[in-house]
């Protein structure tokens, strides 16, 4: 696959246009193919908000500093919305296709299984579906070895990472070609198995229903929820992942900070998983000794933390909270 790989997006909406603006604007073309007959009228109406979202996403970009606006029209340039009778035509022609259609099983298998029809044997298919598991896609098609799943984060063209979940007929040396392309145009990809919420849907159901709770209980205001996350949640979590951070802190730690929140909000849901009992059986807590859910054997632990402490002296500097110490 060359670094110009032509891209395809099964639809016109607004996942296919923010993958549109991420590979345009790592250099590939991209084509955004309708997916539903319309009338000359409707896709010219269709073509023109697509287009138009992409240009004004554009220019946001531009007025953030991502680019100038010379170069914002070189990237527009790269950008295409065919109708559906010339998707064979389109599909022809690309070496990678990203189908982006409304979450209803039946319409994704039917543009899935046409779309297969149409590319080369070899070309990869990636649904963006963030509740369809890809198995239950896979079966409409043609050669399901080259189909995976490829859930994006909005907005797609920010948000670097990309959750790939392969199916049981997805062949693995397609996985590692899609994450390398994927990192070749600036993204981060995981992958995970087929499974209902992938990684981050799965994790911020929870936080965002807590977070919903805890204000119709009057634990605090919408305002201050939100400013407890960004500064406390948000911030350590986007140096120490949350696996990383109960090895840091310990698991034991969890563990009984877990009972005594079941105890005392009377709720099965703060229970901790067998897991974290078990690795206490195991002797592994953490960094403490050695290992917990990662693997510090042979590391410098004090270098480890020090890396960490000054990347969140980062975050405090990008928040403007870093202040000098005060010695008068």
């Amino acid at each position: 696959m060359t670094a110009r790989t032509p891209i395809a997006c099964l639809g016109a909406g607004r996942m296919g246009r923010g993958i549109a603006v991420a590979f345009a604007y790592a250099g590939h073309p991209v084509t955004m193919i309708d997916v539903k007959e319309r009338t000359p009228e409707q896709f010219a109406k269709l073509k023109s908000d697509a287009l138009g979202e992409v240009r004004a996403t554009l220019a946001t970009m531009t007025r953030l500093g991502m680019l100038r606006d010379s170069q914002a029209e070189i990237v527009m340039s790269r950008v295409a919305v065919v109708p559906a009778r010339e998707s064979s035509t389109a599909l022809a022609e690309t070496g990678l296709v990203f189908e982006g259609v409304p979450e209803i099983v039946d319409l994704k298998r039917e543009v899935l299984a046409a779309a297969s029809r149409a590319v080369r044997s070899d070309v990869i298919i990636a649904s963006t579906t963030s509740t369809i598991l890809v198995d239950d896609l896979s079966g409409a098609v043609v050669n399901p070895r080259r189909f995976l799943n490829a859930h994006w984060l909005n907005p797609a063209y920010l948000i670097p990472l990309v959750e790939i979940s392969p199916g049981s007929a997805t062949d693995p040396d397609v996985v590692t070609e899609l994450k390398a392309l994927l990192e070749g145009i600036g993204k981060v990809p995981v992958v995970c198995a087929a499974t209902p919420g992938f990684i981050v849907p799965r994790i911020q159901a929870l936080a965002m229903n807590e977070a919903a709770r805890m204000a119709s209980e009057g634990v605090a205001s919408a305002e201050e929820i939100d400013k407890a996350i960004r500064y406390g949640f948000g911030f350590r979590y986007a140096v120490l992942g949350l696996l990383e951070f109960i090895d840091w802190g310990g698991g034991d730690i969890l563990y009984y900070a877990s009972r005594y929140l079941e105890g005392a909000l009377g709720s099965d849901r703060y229970r901790a998983p067998e897991v974290i009992a078990r690795n206490m059986e195991q002797g592994r807590i953490g960094l403490r000794t050695g290992a917990g859910f990662l693997d510090y054997t042979g590391m410098d632990v004090e270098a480890y933390r020090e890396q960490r402490l000054a990347a969140l002296v980062d975050m405090l500097r990008h928040f403007k909270l870093a202040r000098p110490p005060v010695v008068d």
